[in-house]
């Protein structure tokens, strides 16, 4: 089953489009058009729920704990992550100099956001640590909803937020703080994944039964509503000063994730102009590319933007919008040349060539 690809035919195309739309939102967040912007919207829910919903959904009915098939597992994901990581963070680290050894460790084993403290070399690649570590709990999470029900790796993942949140008050810099925990680890962000396992197995239990497609548009309504609501409410919270961080964590980890859901089984089963749009041709090839978006974006914004506005301040929305198109043709370009390329030799050398 293909749930993504270079030349599209993804299963749930609309969900490509929603990748294009998260890195997006991630640009104008990173390199608002006016310099006093303080509208700030998180949007990586979207992403994780994502992750877990195609992780689940491509693996579920195969997993198993045997050294072969973890051995193939672990390099989809390796081709799939670390090539354009490796080759941008690589550039990063020549572009500022910094060759201090443990932040080189920590940052080429992507294990930088598990560390409080620890400088991220690109900013944006804190979430990378966490997918990470949901792959490696995945096939765990998989075997235990298949044996039991999906509530027993629900359990298991309440048990390791508790265990992370108990290592970040020992005053160590592994797990850092609660805070820290909650914002830049896998463990504080369990339920967002979640929400895409379950998204996964509805959708595996559906699809034996026959078409998926549903008239109407309710569930998409009511995903977007449950969404819209919560994202108000998030940006009315990043405007105040000091930041009411447990609003924060309330908001964008425990709740949003349940209309994001919502919304993802609308975007999947009912045909809607929001879908339709989302699954376009030009939405597709942004959702492919989007990952080196996400990733090339903040090097532009430091290393080229961000500089020239030092002599043209009040060209900054010009700046904004050439910076987002030509970051968006790098990583298409990327994309084609560098990213899709060795994740497929990467696949074939292993004999793999499955889809995400």
């Amino acid at each position: 089953m293909k749930l993504a690809g270079r030349s599209g035919g993804e299963r749930y195309p609309a969900l490509t489009g929603v990748r294009a739309f998260g890195a997006t939102v991630v640009f104008f967040d990173h390199f608002p058009p006016w310099a006093d912007s303080r509208l700030t919207l998180n949007v990586m829910a979207f992403f994780f729920a994502l992750s877990g919903f195609l992780i689940v959904r491509l693996y579920y009915e195969q997993v198993e704990l045997g050294r072969k098939w973890l051995s193939k597992y672990f390099v989809n994901r390796f081709a799939r992550i670390y090539p354009v990581y490796f080759l941008l963070l690589s550039i990063a680290i020549c572009l500022q100099h910094d060759f201090r050894p443990w932040v080189l460790l920590t940052n080429y084993t992507l294990t930088h956001a598990l560390f409080h403290n620890v400088d991220f070399i690109i900013q944006p690649s804190w979430s990378l640590t966490a997918e990470e570590c949901f792959y490696f709990l995945a096939p765990v999470f998989m075997i235990l909803a298949r044996a039991y029900n999906f509530f027993v790796p629900w359990l298991l993942g309440c048990c390791l937020l508790l265990a992370a949140l108990f290592v970040s008050t020992l005053g160590i810099g592994f797990l850092g703080t609660p805070g820290f925990v909650f914002s830049s680890t896998c463990f504080g962000h369990f339920v967002e994944f979640f929400a895409g396992v379950y998204l996964a197995l509805a959708v595996l239990k559906r699809e034996r039964a026959g078409p998926i497609s549903i008239p109407g548009n309710k569930f998409t309504a009511a995903g977007l509503a449950g969404v819209t609501l919560l994202a108000i409410a998030m940006i009315m919270v990043y405007e105040h000063v000091p930041l009411n961080y447990r609003a924060i964590i309330l908001i964008n980890n425990f709740l949003i994730p349940f209309p994001i859901a919502v919304l993802y089984w609308g975007l999947i089963s009912e045909k809607t102009v929001l879908s339709r749009l989302l699954s376009s041709k030009l939405a597709g090839l942004l959702g492919r590319a989007s990952y080196s978006f996400y990733l090339l974006h903040t090097l532009i914004i430091d290393y080229v933007s961000i500089p020239l506005l030092g002599s043209a301040a009040r060209y900054r929305l010009v700046c904004v919008l050439l910076t987002f198109l030509i970051t968006w043709c790098l990583s298409i370009l990327l994309f084609f040349v560098y990213e899709e390329p060795l994740n497929i030799f990467i696949r074939r050398k292993f004999k793999d060539v499955k889809g995400y």
